[in-house]
Formats: structure tokens, sequence, C-alpha cells
């Protein structure tokens, strides 16, 4: 491990606050369920408060969750209203109206990550029925800015369409950006699961992170250096997008069932992982060779 790669990373990982993280949890939000007839009510709260949570925990979930007529105050900004008519959103036009179909629920939830991106944290960690499908989708996005940043270090305009969440300048190093990230990917996951966040609550999580970042790091250098320039982007930057997404999914089982996958999972989610990856690598730099031709 290099000493001044190591030092990268930790000014890196400076940078990161979990209170800001724990701050965004804290947000408005309320569920505002409107129906025809107690039945359809129940059907609504038993789907978001389901009889297999604590008692402690349907409480707290109860208390963000009202029947439209009993909802006390004026609406906030983290209202959402949902009807048991899954038409209701198409006519209403308004990006806070939802509705929900009893033969498939999990369509509102879809729909409500889609729209109100903001929300899915707070939704994940009170409202179970959001907490995996936004772990999933939190992976995901975060896997594949690691596999952006990989290629626009090496290549700067290829990407300059995609948001990355920090200036590049900022970082002396791919590693240090890549595992950053991760451990914001940590805070994140911990949040959404409803688990303590923070440098002392999640040591040991980022230990394995920051350990395991020099690996995929000599692995990466390994491919490129063996592959003629250009065509060692595609798994480097496969490599990035696997890890992070491996580190991920163990993350999420973890704090879901309270243990991490076992060596043998992890290879096998990181052979999927690193296909997926070269797909999704590879349709960047084909796309980004395209538009080069066209504007050539």
């Amino acid at each position: 491990m290099s000493i001044q790669v190591f030092q990268h990373v930790k000014d890196a990982i400076r940078n990161l606050d979990p209170e800001d993280i724990r701050k965004h949890t804290e947000r408005p939000l309320r569920l505002l369920l409107y129906a025809d007839s107690e039945p359809q009510y129940r059907q609504m709260e038993e789907y978001l408060v389901p009889r297999d949570l604590s008692r402690a925990k349907r409480a707290e979930v109860r208390r963000l969750t009202y029947r439209g007529s009993e909802a006390p105050g004026p609406r906030v900004k983290g209202d959402l209203e949902i009807y048991f008519d899954p038409s209701r959103e198409l006519d209403s036009g308004e990006s806070d109206v939802f509705g929900f179909d009893p033969g498939r629920p999990d369509t509102m939830v879809h729909q409500i990550l889609h729209r109100r991106p903001d929300l899915a944290v707070p939704l994940a960690l009170h409202v179970l029925p959001f907490r995996q499908e936004v772990s999933s989708r939190m992976v995901k996005k975060i896997a594949k800015e690691n596999a952006l940043f990989s290629l626009a270090t090496a290549l700067p305009d290829i990407v300059p369409f995609i948001s990355l969440p920090w200036a590049m300048g900022e970082f002396a190093s791919d590693t240090a950006f890549l595992t950053a990230n991760q451990i914001r990917m940590a805070f994140l996951l911990a949040a959404a699961n409803d688990r303590d966040i923070g440098y002392h609550e999640q040591r040991g999580e980022i230990a394995s992170i920051i350990l395991g970042a020099f690996g995929w790091r000599a692995l990466a250098r390994e491919l490129v250096g063996k592959i003629p320039w250009g065509g060692g982007l595609v798994p480097k930057a496969a490599i990035a997008y696997a890890g992070t997404r491996v580190v991920g999914m163990s993350l999420e089982r973890y704090y879901r069932l309270g243990k991490a996958y076992t060596r043998s999972e992890r290879r096998l989610a990181y052979a999927d992982a690193l296909e997926r990856g070269k797909h999704l690598v590879g349709g960047l730099v084909e796309g980004f060779q395209h538009r080069n031709r066209r504007s050539t």
C-alpha cells in the first residue's frame, strides 16, 4: 500500500460528514391516504405498516401515516397523497399524487421513487416496503458513479454530461474518490436500514472498505497494464463498478439480515457484477466514440 495513496484516501474521507445524512433523514414526511371505504384504507395501511413490524416501529410509522381527512395542520413539502385508485395520479398531473393498486402495490413504490428521489432515504428508513428497493437503487447508482469517475479521469471528455458527486479536481487519485464514495454509500445504506450512522458506529465496515480498495486498485492496474492503451479503460472502469456493487450488496444484506456475504458469495457476486460493469462501460465508451465520429 502506498503511503501517499493512503494519505489521499484519508484526505478524501475528511470531506464526508455523516451528519449531513442524519439531517436528510429527518426531513418532514407524511403519507396522506385517500380511499372510499374502510376495507380500502385497511389494505393500504397493512401494506405500508406490515404486521410483522415491532409494536414500537408500527407506532412510529403510524405517526407519519394519516387518512386524508385526519391529517393535522397545513400541507408540508414532504407530503405524499396516495389514493386507492391506480389511475388517480395519471389524471391529477401533480408530482406528489400517487395511486395504490392492491394487485400491484410495488408499482406505487417505483413511481414514488422515480418522481420523488429526494425522499428515498427517509421513506426507506420509516416505511418498510421502500427499504430494499431504495437500497438496491442506491448501490447501482453509486457503482455507476465510480465507473464513470474511472472513465472520466482517463478521458476527461468522455462523460461531460454526467454530474458526479464532487469535483474531480478535489481528489488526488482514483482510489481516493472510489473509496470515499463507497464510504458515503455505507452511510446511506445504514440510514436507509435504520442503523446507526458514523465513523465510530460503522468502523468495521469502513475499515473493510479501505482495505478492500487497494485490492481493487491492484487488480485494475494489472489488467490495464496487460491491455493496449484504450482497451484497458473498460476493465478498469468495470472493476470500479463491480467492486462498488459487491461492497454495497454485502453491506445491504448485513444491515438487513445481520450477516454479510461469505467469501464464496462475494466471488459469485463479483463475477456477475463484473459482467454487468463491462456491458455498462462498453456502452458508454461506444456512445462516446459514436458522438466523436459524428462531430468530426
